[in-house]
């Protein structure tokens, strides 16, 4: 029985969204690519990597528990999240806020002591993000389009993170954090769509208030919008900085936005359940090829620059 409860308390966390931490390395990324004379390979670089991700999944983690707790009356009319641990009322909302302020306040301190100022900011920025995400009286998310806007502003913040894990001073390119901000739009509005059809129109305003007076086709204008402009940013940052990574993995990325925007377009009842896309085969083989690519084209970028 006891094992059972940390079981739930557990999926409560929402660890197994451990990958979304990821995202930091693309910040990370892109520092050592504009300023390849800060790599130094060492043991230190490496533990920097690991610790960077540990802190930003700390504090990811504390969100998704602000979300449990505030979600809980909004999850009720959701088929599958109304057995999330709090709404199925099989956890304590004060343990819960016990593991929140552990997970904070010990990722905070350490980044700090560890990565300093900027980073530590910057890990402060995810959280408060958060809070002005879920908590009412702000509760960004149930103001339509405000919600994705909102949603991912968290892509430019880690962003940020993975680039202050190692940066001191230097600011990344505007072009680069606002071509990340709007790809996280894009994924959000996707996301949108596809809760709007899984749950139909009355469920979904339950569920989401911001999909109120919001039809599935404004919707899809904007992710095309926002689609577009992914791809124009990534490739004019590579074109201003004679990048040739970023130019070369520019049209391979517009045609995962094509196939994106292609799937959420299809003509059927109901698309499937929102995070169902990620387990989509195809989706595996295009995000490894897009990798693949963007690796092929750096290789040729050191080659060509010695």
């Amino acid at each position: 029985m006891q094992e059972k409860k940390i079981i739930n308390y557990l999926k409560a966390l929402r660890l197994e969204r451990w990958p979304r931490s990821f995202a930091i390395y693309i910040g990370t990324f892109s520092f050592f690519l504009l300023y390849p004379q800060k790599i130094v390979f060492s043991l230190n670089l490496f533990v920097k990597i690991i610790l960077a991700f540990l802190f930003t999944w700390g504090i990811s983690t504390a969100n998704y528990i602000i979300n449990e707790i505030a979600d809980a009356p909004f999850d009720q009319h959701h088929p599958i999240k109304r057995t999330r641990p709090l709404a199925a009322g099989k956890v304590s909302r004060n343990i819960l806020l016990i593991l929140f302020f552990i997970m904070t306040l010990s990722s905070i301190i350490f980044a700090y002591l560890y990565f300093g100022k900027n980073y530590t900011i910057y890990l402060i920025a995810l959280l408060i993000a958060g809070f002005f995400y879920n908590i009412p009286p702000i509760r960004l998310k149930d103001i339509p389009i405000v919600d994705f806007v909102s949603e991912s502003i968290n892509n430019p913040i880690r962003f940020l993170i993975g680039w202050y894990a190692f940066a001191r001073v230097e600011f990344p390119p505007y072009l680069l954090l606002i071509w990340w901000w709007f790809f996280g739009m894009f994924l959000m509005i996707g996301k949108r769509i596809a809760e709007k059809r899984f749950l139909g129109e009355e469920s979904s305003q339950a569920y989401r208030p911001s999909l109120k007076n919001v039809s599935e086709k404004v919707l899809f204008y904007f992710m095309v919008f926002t689609g577009f402009l992914s791809f124009a940013l990534i490739l004019l940052f590579g074109i201003q900085f004679k990048i040739i990574t970023f130019v070369v993995f520019s049209f391979p990325f517009a045609v995962f936005l094509i196939w994106m925007i292609y799937t959420i377009n299809k003509k059927r009842g109901e698309l499937e359940e929102p995070e169902e896309l990620l387990k989509n085969p195809f989706l595996s083989i295009i995000i490894f090829i897009l990798t693949f690519i963007f690796f092929i084209s750096l290789y040729i970028e050191k080659v060509a620059g010695k």
